[in-house]
């Protein structure tokens, strides 16, 4: 465990291979969001204005900002953002990444670069599979937790 909790401070945000990111200018409408993220499959886009991170729209803000309240697919992007989001830079440690995702209960946290420019995302799911990949024996063989037990016997 020691290893992984050295691993975790040690390496970089770039060993997770950020995924591409998919991004959307402030100026655009919710129906221009809803869109591409059909057409690309995803659950969020990078929201910029001059090449600048300003914002990030997901699923989650689709939901509370527009369709709970009742606000057409025609207004503007910048009105139902997530305003400067909790983001990380590729050198970045990835015990850093982790934190901010835990704090505030995000899914995906933008990459930017110096200038704040987006330059990927990275997802929780791209931080599993470097756990599982490369710490396997550490991840596989955890015990289970001793407070919780299952609903229903398992087997026949």
């Amino acid at each position: 465990m020691i290893e992984l909790s050295r691993h975790l401070r040690v390496d970089s945000v770039s060993r997770l291979n950020p995924a591409a990111s998919r991004e959307i200018a402030a100026h655009q409408t919710v129906a221009d969001a809803v869109d591409i993220m059909r057409q690309d499959r995803t659950g969020c886009l990078l929201v910029t204005r001059n090449g600048q991170l300003v914002g990030i729209f997901t699923e989650r803000d689709l939901l509370k900002n527009v369709l709970a309240v009742g606000l057409p697919l025609s207004a503007s992007i910048s009105e139902v953002m997530t305003e400067h989001p909790v983001s990380v830079r590729l050198k970045d440690p990835i015990q850093v990444a982790i934190q901010r995702m835990q704090e505030g209960s995000y899914r995906h946290l933008p990459v930017i670069d110096d200038d704040n420019r987006p330059i990927g995302i990275l997802s929780v799911k791209r931080i599993v599979h470097y756990l599982v990949e490369h710490f396997p024996n550490t991840i596989y063989n955890q015990p289970p937790d001793p407070h919780r037990y299952p609903d229903a016997p398992e087997g026949a």
